[in-house]
């Protein structure tokens, strides 16, 4: 009960304080309110970043290898002259097949090229579609969820059927509310039949969205554009088999590719080997750097505004120093205005830090609605800018409380102020 007298006196006079002196209490909070914005802001969107990265990620695939000409992280190839890069052969469909029969550990292997076409549909047209000229096992290696229609047949996909399954996005400008199944589109000079329309991805961080895409078999791709060119970016994908590690298949692999280009044993290798946990620790990399800046800045803003409330309550103890004397001449105990004035301060905090979570918040929503990335602020985050409100509001008005607290009665009752 003491307690919560405390705190509903501490509360009226918080208020009071705030309405007496709002230019001064205005100044004194924003430092806590920006110190708030400043470091949960930064947790909120390197939060939000990561959880795009991990499902565009998953949408790759963290049990997958992809074999290139170029390694995604140069850091590892640091010593590797950059004229060898440019000299290494592009990956081939011919070698797909090579790895798929000499490979224990893949349980998929698919090959993948793709090109940039306008694709019509009567007088409805699309500029700058991706095609992905894709092998069969494709969509055992890349998620794919079929919204309406099927996937290829094994005999579709060696034959070079002119078939094709388009994104979500693309049947919609296409088609309208129509069915898209069994209708002839034009991709760039060549006719293909709708057999699929895939399910809504959403634009990822790889820009590999399947929303605004045409895929096709790899021999009906050979039509249509050279699938060998540096330009169609050709990428042999190898999926793990069920119990064994990404490690074990990339070892595999590398001894697989070695002997299907016939390096010597003390040459390097003229391919490179990538799989997604290469992306995430780059991207650790850069967010442990914008960490470690979001916290100092917040933690300047929170300095200056910790000085500020100290002030505040400084200010508030000395003008209600008589107020302090009446009551401990009538038996208030020294912890009694103890608690009472760091309830003060905490409470002056806490509204700070809660102005500045209603900030990430609008900020949020209106990033969310302009950006094509879901931005939003996680129960652990809130939690942690109010208990950062809370502590700064008690180191803030400890002095404060300690000299209140000590204050004789009788002086305090005869004093000026």
């Amino acid at each position: 009960m003491i307690f919560l007298r405390i705190f509903k006196e501490s509360l009226i006079f918080a208020i009071n304080s705030l309405k007496a002196n709002k230019l001064r209490t205005f100044l004194s909070l924003l430092g806590i309110t920006i110190g708030i914005f400043a470091i949960i802001s930064v947790f909120t969107v390197i939060d939000s970043l990561k959880n795009s990265i991990s499902k565009s990620i998953s949408t790759l695939g963290s049990d997958v290898v992809y074999i290139h000409k170029w390694p995604w992280l140069f850091s590892n190839h640091s010593q590797y002259p950059w004229w060898k890069f440019i000299n290494r052969p592009l990956p081939s469909l011919k070698e797909s097949i090579q790895v798929k029969k000499k490979s224990y550990y893949a349980d998929a292997v698919a090959f993948s090229a793709t090109t940039k076409k306008t694709i019509k549909y009567r007088n409805n047209y699309a500029e700058d579609i991706s095609v992905w000229a894709v092998t069969n096992e494709f969509n055992k290696v890349r998620k794919l969820n079929i919204h309406k229609g099927r996937y290829f047949t094994l005999l579709e996909s060696h034959s070079g059927k002119h078939l094709t399954i388009i994104g979500y996005k693309l049947a919609k400008l296409l088609f309208g509310n129509k069915n898209p199944i069994e209708k002839k589109i034009k991709i760039g000079n060549n006719k293909a039949i709708v057999i699929g329309v895939l399910e809504k991805e959403g634009t990822d961080l790889f820009n590999k969205s399947a929303d605004n895409v045409a895929i096709i078999p790899i021999n009906f791709g050979r039509n249509i554009f050279d699938i060998k060119s540096q330009m169609a970016q050709p990428e042999i994908i190898v999926k793990t088999k069920a119990g064994v590690s990404t490690n074990q298949l990339i070892n595999e692999l590398e001894g697989v590719m070695r002997a299907i280009r016939k390096l010597p044993p003390k040459s390097d290798d003229n391919f490179a080997l990538n799989q997604t946990s290469m992306i995430s620790q780059g991207f650790e990399q850069v967010f442990k750097i914008i960490d470690i800046a979001g916290i100092i800045i917040g933690g300047f803003s929170i300095l200056v505004g910790g000085f500020g409330i100290a002030n505040i309550m400084f200010v508030s103890v000395k003008e209600r120093t008589k107020i302090i004397g009446i009551q401990k001449s009538i038996g208030a105990k020294n912890y009694f205005i103890l608690f009472q004035v760091l309830f003060e301060s905490t409470i002056l905090s806490l509204i700070g830090g809660i102005i500045g979570l209603l900030f990430i918040f609008a900020g949020t929503t209106i990033a969310s609605n302009i950006i094509d990335m879901d931005f939003s602020m996680s129960i652990f985050n809130v939690m942690s800018g109010v208990i950062i409100s809370v502590i700064i509001g008690i180191i803030s008005g400890l002095l404060p409380a300690i000299s209140a607290a000590r204050l004789n009665p009788v002086e305090a009752i005869n004093t000026n102020f």
